[in-house]
């Protein structure tokens, strides 16, 4: 009991400190201490053996896709999705405070946001450097001392490795927006109050003739919005793994018919989360509806 409580505050991410996923985590919950984690599996155990007790997990990006591996570590994790977050990301060039814009002839980072300021990059005629980790790449570019290396990062990574912005919001896209997970022990399923809920789950089809085709069918029937389907192969290369997002509580009458048609041509369907729509998904739906 006591342990629980002294971790209630804290928690945790993937990377260095200064990373987005830091950034993501002071804003969705600015009291809590933030724990910087080498990897998502330590993420993951930071929170399983309550180190801390929520973890801030990226998932998918406007600009660069979904994040690798992630959708094969949710299943394992013993983990459950309590709330989502949207973060926009606001990359920076960030050099030593006595170097010049001009000065500069290498950047690093890490590959996506690399590849997410290729017009900068080409511009400025710079040689790009793949690092692990965007805050990674801003501590590197501090020890080094060199005036010609930079890195990419948030501004959080300059006031924290001593460097400074010798240009800010240097991305392509203006829309470019992270979606995070949050993870905790133990799942917070809200009340059938009216609001929006997202449930994310995954389900694998069986090895018959339009089993995804027909797996679904009870989601269009009963007016259920799925916004999120992405597959991955399973181990036996047969039957592929599916993860989803749909809008609705699984205690709702059309979301039960769905996961109800849904099971009888699947051989496993396991719900990860069920949590509130954040408000920026909704101000999208408005945009996108015209509202």
């Amino acid at each position: 009991m006591t342990k629980a409580k002294s971790n209630r505050g804290m928690i945790a991410f993937q990377g260095a400190p200064g990373a987005y996923s830091d950034l993501a985590c002071r804003g969705a919950y600015p009291a809590m201490t933030t724990l910087p984690c080498p990897t998502f599996e330590d993420a993951f155990a930071a929170v399983a053996r309550e180190r801390a007790h929520l973890a801030m997990i990226p998932i998918e990006n406007s600009v660069a896709g979904r994040v690798a591996d992630i959708h094969h570590l949710l299943p394992d994790s013993g983990l459950f999705i309590v709330a989502e977050h949207f973060q926009r990301v606001n990359h920076h060039l960030l050099g030593l405070k006595s170097a010049k814009l001009a000065d500069v002839t290498r950047v690093h980072s890490h590959v996506h946001a690399l590849n997410q300021c290729r017009k900068l990059i080409r511009a400025l005629r710079l040689k790009p450097i793949v690092c692990e980790d965007t805050a990674g790449a801003a501590k590197h570019v501090a020890e080094m001392g060199d005036p010609t290396q930079a890195a990419i990062a948030s501004e959080l990574a300059a006031g924290i490795y001593g460097l400074k912005s010798l240009k800010a919001n240097i991305e392509d896209a203006a829309h470019n927006t992270t979606r995070f997970i949050v993870m905790a022990k133990e799942p917070r399923v809200p009340p059938t109050d009216g609001a929006t809920i997202i449930t994310s789950f995954i389900f694998r089809v069986r090895n018959v003739p339009a089993a995804l085709f027909k797996a679904l069918g009870g989601f269009a029937t009963n007016n259920v919005n799925m916004t999120r389907l992405e597959s991955y192969v399973s181990g036996d290369f047969v039957a592929a793994q599916f993860y989803a997002d749909i809008e609705g509580h699984p205690e709702s009458r059309n979301v039960k018919l769905a996961f109800e048609e849904l099971a009888f041509y699947t051989h496993e369907v396991r719900i990860l989360g069920v949590y509130p729509a954040h408000p920026y998904r909704l101000k999208m739906e408005k945009r996108a509806a015209g509202k």
